[in-house]
């Protein structure tokens, strides 16, 4: 019998490296022609934005913003980076979401320590591959994912909630 917890783990893992690979290749080298921008030069020297503001976004992609290593041309490249990193881990707890619902499908509303079956184990797993990296290469996630918008990490803040809505019920 596979250690369902194991699987899971390791594929919700490969599917955030699977994306965050794709959008990194695929990421603005500079700044788009809207808000991202603003963002950027905000985030960059830590200032405040337009309303309502995005703190935690600012703050999180300064750091990425030390990446450029002080090569302020490569300052927004790496910001951008960070927006793929944050979308990576959303497709990752999107996976684990999936799954989790899959799980209480199978085997509904009994102790979910009872072990799942490889067939029922196949077709969770599947599942949340199918979903997790069909979203992941939608249109509008995937050109949130590879420039410096807020969209990004407000994807992670609420795949995390939701996922964690689901780790609490059980």
């Amino acid at each position: 019998m596979m250690n369902y917890n194991k699987i899971n783990n390791l594929l919700g893992w490969f599917c955030a490296i699977v994306a965050t690979l794709v959008y990194a290749i695929t990421a603005e080298r500079t700044a788009s022609w809207w808000d991202c921008g603003e963002f950027i030069a905000s985030a960059y020297k830590m200032q405040i934005v337009h309303q309502p503001g995005a703190p935690l976004f600012l703050m999180i992609q300064n750091v990425f913003s030390n990446l450029a290593m002080g090569d302020k041309t490569e300052i927004a490249f790496w910001m951008n980076i960070g927006s793929a990193v944050c979308s990576g881990l959303t497709i990752m707890f999107l996976f684990w979401t999936i799954t989790a619902l899959g799980r209480k499908l199978f085997i509904g509303k009994a102790d979910l320590s009872v072990a799942v079956g490889e067939n029922e184990m196949l077709r969770i797993m599947g599942a949340g591959l199918v979903g997790a990296l069909g979203y992941a290469f939608t249109d509008t996630f995937w050109y949130s994912a590879v420039e410096s918008e807020v969209y990004a990490m407000s994807s992670l803040c609420t795949a995390i909630v939701f996922w964690g809505i689901l780790k609490w019920e059980v």
